[in-house]
Formats: structure tokens, sequence, C-alpha cells
């Protein structure tokens, strides 16, 4: 079995964390290649059959530049916060029609202490989330399995770091789902702990989690008339 990251991979970007500075940074690129953007595309890539297994409609996608690896340079122009990169790696595995339209993807984060996995939709578009709330209520019991069945919750947990504080209005008051409509974001996780995330098994365990997560994902493609 093959390996992705290694204890080299942490110590590069807790010292990015404390030298969050270019100068720093393209001192020590190399290392960044070697023990953290490579190895990722490199998992990225092993990933594709495990994921079509899943979904055809999915693509992980190792290109270099626009495909599933995001740029560990930050976008200050909006932030307060200044510092250049952040101080993680994360991937997406992106819908075939992520182009066109709003739809969930499955994430991957690699962080000293805070690596994970989710799936779903982080910060949707509001006509996106008014879909999924209605679909929700249109579809309980099948929402019920995907969301919130003891196997799906015993390895995932959902989001609910941002909520609304009443229930949208229009719902109904007694609807056995009510929080799940309070939901700001339709993100499910599970944390990987940095010896999985550094193993031999980390491929496998991926694999478990993207299986694991196809029928969540499948509801909320359905919601916004997506292919799964």
């Amino acid at each position: 079995m093959s390996t992705y990251f290694s204890d080299r991979s942490f110590k590069f970007l807790r010292s990015l964390a404390r030298n969050n500075d270019r100068e720093w940074f393209h001192a020590h690129k190399a290392d960044y290649e070697q023990y953290v953007r490579q190895p990722f595309l490199a998992l990225i890539t092993d990933l594709q059959p495990a994921l079509r297994e899943v979904s055809e409609h999915y693509r992980a996608d190792p290109k270099t530049v626009g495909g599933s690896l995001f740029r560990i340079h930050r976008d200050t122009r909006f932030s307060n916060n200044k510092a250049p990169y952040k101080n993680w790696q994360g991937a997406r595995l992106f819908h075939a029609r992520s182009k066109e339209v709003e739809a969930p993807s499955y994430y991957i984060h690699l962080q000293p202490g805070n690596c994970f996995i989710g799936a779903g939709l982080w910060h949707p578009e509001p006509d996106a989330l008014r879909r999924i709330r209605h679909f929700i209520v249109d579809n309980p019991g099948s929402w019920a399995a995907a969301a919130h069945g003891t196997a799906f919750r015993k390895r995932f947990d959902l989001d609910d770091s941002e909520m609304l504080v009443r229930p949208p209005r229009g719902f109904p008051a007694d609807f056995a789902h009510l929080d799940d409509l309070r939901r700001k974001n339709h993100v499910a996780l599970r944390a990987i702990d940095d010896t999985t995330m550094t193993g031999p098994r980390l491929l496998t365990t991926l694999a478990k989690d993207l299986q694991g997560l196809g029928p969540y994902m499948d509801y909320l493609c359905a919601a916004l008339d997506l292919e799964f």
C-alpha cells in the first residue's frame, strides 16, 4: 500500500503557519512540492477509480492548475488577514457540471491536527439552499435515510457551525427535521487523525468514506436536479 503524506508534510505546514511570508515560502518551495503538493496530486489521481465506483459524474482531477487541488495562496483582497498563504492544503472532487451550475463537492483537508474529509455544499447560494429545504420537506423519508441513518451518523457528523436562529418562514412548524431547515451549510464531515493521513491505509480509508458519503451526495444532487 502506498503512503502519500509524511511527518515532513505536517512539518512544512506547521512551519508555514509560523513563517507566513513570501520570502520564507519561496526559500522552502521545494519542500512544499515534495511533501505536500505532489503527494496530494498523486492521491487525487489514485482516488479516480474509487470515485468512479461511487458516481460517474464526479471528477478527481490532478491537473496542476484548474483541477481538484486548491491553490495554497490566499485571496487577501477582501480580508483583514493579509497572510499570503493558507497553512493547510485542500482538494475538491467536483461534479462534471460544477462550472455550469452550483453542485455539491467532496473535499479533503490536510492540516496538522485538523485533517478531514467532507462532502456537500458550503455557503450555497440562496436559491440552492431554498431548493434543498423544499426537497427535504417533500422527501423526508429519503432525507432521514441519507442524513440520519445509523451507520452514516456513526461515521460522519453534519456541520452545524452556522444555523439560523429560527426555522425559515413558510415551513411546517411540526416538521420532523426542522433543525435541518435551519442549516446554512449542508455538509457532512469526518475527522481523520494524522497517523491515518500519513499511513498506508489512507487511500482505502478515503475510498470507504466516498462510498459512505454517496447517498448523502446523491440526495443533494437530486435536490438540485443534478445527475449522480
